[in-house]
């Protein structure tokens, strides 16, 4: 057993190394280049859009802005309270400069994910919108790419068992355990029976609590953040100022803090980042082709706004929170770094922020990451599976929840570093379909 965690860890390291970051890094700039940074300059009103789409009577399973908090249920997570907290303990404060970078350009990578998954999504059996990067592998690219789009949904399916089901349901119980001391198989029993309530109901109840729980969520978070934040705004300017050095100089030892090379800073930031947002992973496009939309382009406007509150909004409030209170110095790392500093801003409250966003973005995740593998194992096996797909989802949260989960880290890990290649690869072949799309809308906004 030691021998295959250890072939895993080895596996996880070469699929993480620095040629996927490149590729993942790369396709965003080419995408950010590419479009002439249209994602950059239609951010303002991607928000408007975003505000509009809260109803929409046109084709499709639910609103585009049901989708994209379907899409950042998945995405807001750990990632945006513990993986800050490592990437700052790793690379240093420099590290959240290179995930402000990876998040510009993965605005670019979301925004085309989204216009291919609305372009190329399909009806399946039962009348509802699918897509994602396998139909758009499969619809968009000729016939001899199809083994790339079965590739994407194989791991997509056995991904989502892992980071979105198992390692979500540790995660609660671990937190609820550590606050309340209440045992793991009873949370693991109250968030089964929460789970199949929603799940049961498919993409339409999905969305539906998606879009109530997530930004009520967010905005707590942002709201006790910047409570922090703003008590310390003298500081505020040196804070900017340490993650603007430290992203390209050596950060030196302080405190319990061990130092940080310039190169750890960008892996670490650039790694963390993707983490965070998924830019690139494909899963998000899942979501956003069952909008109710004709237009590719909106979509993919509102979809790259995913990029920008997971990472530029939340992971920069996570990390100016730890920076500001000095916390980051203590030695600590992940969830109980994150902890240390709310708790040290804002005493006797700011723990219990940290568990309860770690509880509900957990659960939302669960949700969100159902709904990709079940349109993934969809792909692979026709609709017949979606009932056993659910049930078996369900049997998987109390196992996730009781278990020892460090195998299942790293199988979920490698999983998700398989599914990015097959859709980078679609990105690429792709871009002239998004950039011909892109110019078409412009010129039908300017009267072309």
């Amino acid at each position: 057993m030691e021998a295959f965690e250890t072939i895993l860890k080895d596996l996880s390291a070469l699929i993480w190394g620095p040629v996927t970051l490149v590729l993942l890094l790369g396709i965003g700039i080419y995408l950010t280049l590419g479009l002439k940074l249209f994602t950059w300059r239609e951010t303002i009103p991607a928000i408007k859009m975003l505000w509009q789409g809260r109803t929409s009577k046109k084709q499709g399973d639910i609103t585009p802005f049901q989708a994209l908090m379907t899409a950042l249920s998945a995405t807001i997570g750990t990632g945006n309270i513990a993986g800050v907290a490592t990437a700052i303990f790793l690379g240093g404060p420099g590290a959240i400069f290179w995930m402000w970078i990876t998040a510009l350009f993965g605005m670019a990578t979301k925004y085309g994910e989204a216009v291919l998954a609305v372009e190329y999504r399909e009806i399946d059996e039962q009348g509802r919108y699918v897509g994602g990067p396998m139909y758009y592998i499969k619809n968009g690219l000729q016939t001899h790419w199809k083994w790339l789009a079965w590739l994407f949904a194989f791991f997509g399916t056995l991904a989502s068992f892992g980071i979105g089901n198992m390692v979500q349901a540790n995660s609660v119980a671990d937190a609820v355990n550590s606050l309340f001391n209440v045992p793991s198989w009873q949370t693991a029993i109250v968030l089964t029976v929460l789970s199949g309530m929603v799940i049961i109901g498919g993409i339409g109840r999905i969305a539906e609590v998606a879009a109530k729980l997530v930004p009520i969520m967010a905005i707590a978070y942002i709201g006790c953040a910047l409570f922090v934040i703003f008590s310390h705004i003298t500081e505020i300017p040196q804070a900017f100022a340490l993650i603007f050095e430290s992203a390209f100089t050596k950060t030196a030892a302080i405190g319990g803090f061990t130092g940080a090379a310039v190169w750890a800073a960008i892996r670490f930031g650039v790694a963390r980042g993707i983490f965070s947002n998924e830019a690139g992973l494909g899963s998000a496009p899942i979501a956003h082709a069952a909008a109710k939309t004709n237009s590719p382009v909106q979509q993919g406007m509102i979809a790259m706004l995913g990029t920008f509150i997971d990472t530029l909004l939340i992971c920069t409030m996570t990390a100016l929170v730890i920076i500001l209170t000095g916390a980051w110095t203590s030695g600590e790392t992940g969830a109980a770094l994150s902890t240390l500093a709310f708790n040290t801003g804002f005493p006797e409250i700011g723990g219990y922020v940290i568990v309860f966003g770690l509880v509900i973005f957990a659960f939302t995740t669960i949700l969100g990451w159902s709904y990709y593998g079940e349109r993934c194992a969809e792909y692979l096996l026709g609709s017949k599976v979606i009932w056993p797909y659910r049930l078996l989802w369900l049997c998987a949260i109390p196992a996730g929840a009781m278990g020892k989960l460090a195998t299942i880290w790293v199988i979920a890990d490698v999983m998700n570093g398989l599914m990015a290649l097959p859709n980078l690869i679609a990105l690429a072949l792709l871009s002239p379909v998004i950039f011909k799309l892109t110019l078409r809308y412009r010129n039908q906004q300017l009267g072309r």
